[in-house]
């Protein structure tokens, strides 16, 4: 197993080499999140394990960088920022497990082995159907070059038809999923909504991309799906 350690504290690192090749590792170092650029273009790795707090670009930009140029690789972040919102930030920019310091190796070995008997593939961060695009992280929303503002139930019921593109997703379904199973509202809440988007995401770009199954539900009718750059703001939910 072909390891990365990203870390700008030498001690730290160090340790971490140490730790792994214990394990049978063969791990390659780095400093700063231009380094890690660098090993990652003249190598390929099986795992890498980062930190979060690097000279520039940071642990977060560097995953989002790493996930935007389609590398797959499993990566572990490894870092004392313990708040929630490290954590969901790590996770959200496509870190497949989020570790804080300090840390007992056997869950950083038993952590690197349940990321790594995962199949290696695409990941998105971000989720695309033609040209229409949803941001999780940044909960942002677009068509082609155009912004879209949708409320935040507007915004969760698209992001479950993006989710699933071109499967025919039923009016109880969309309606547990993004309302709950407690709801108490209209029973057609699910076409008043779904129209609400229509009104939104389709008809000022001339497109019919949510699709009515009579009967049954609806279906997003794109099913080509892919990366989304985050370095350019979209659209905020209201």
């Amino acid at each position: 197993m072909r390891s990365l350690v990203v870390d700008d504290d030498i001690r730290m690192a160090t340790m971490i080499r140490r730790g792994l090749e214990r394990e049978g590792y063969r791990v390659e170092c780095a400093e700063t999140g231009q380094q890690a650029i660098q090993a990652l273009s003249d190598s390929t790795f099986d795992v890498i394990v980062l930190d979060a707090n690097i000279p520039p670009p940071d642990g977060f930009e560097l995953v989002r960088l790493v996930r935007r140029e389609e590398i797959w690789t499993p990566i572990l972040m490894l870092t004392a920022r313990d708040g929630i919102d490290d954590r969901v930030a790590g996770l959200d920019s496509g870190a497949d497990d989020y570790l804080v310091k300090p840390f007992a190796f056997n869950e950083l070995y038993a952590r690197l082995r349940a990321i790594t008997r995962r199949e290696v593939g695409p990941r998105p961060v971000a989720l695309q159907c033609g040209d229409l695009a949803l941001d999780p992280a940044g909960r942002r929303v677009s068509r082609g070059d155009e912004q879209i503002s949708l409320s935040p139930k507007e915004y969760a019921l698209l992001e479950v038809f993006m989710r699933r593109p071109g499967e025919l997703l039923t009016r109880d379904y969309l309606r547990d999923t993004v309302w709950d199973i407690t709801f108490d509202g209209t029973s057609n809440v699910v076409d008043v909504y779904v129209r609400y988007l229509r009104e939104k995401v389709d008809r000022p770009f001339g497109t019919e991309s949510i699709e009515t199954v009579r009967g049954a539900g609806y279906r997003l009718k794109q099913s080509v799906s892919s990366i989304v750059d985050h370095g350019a703001p979209q659209a905020a939910v209201d």
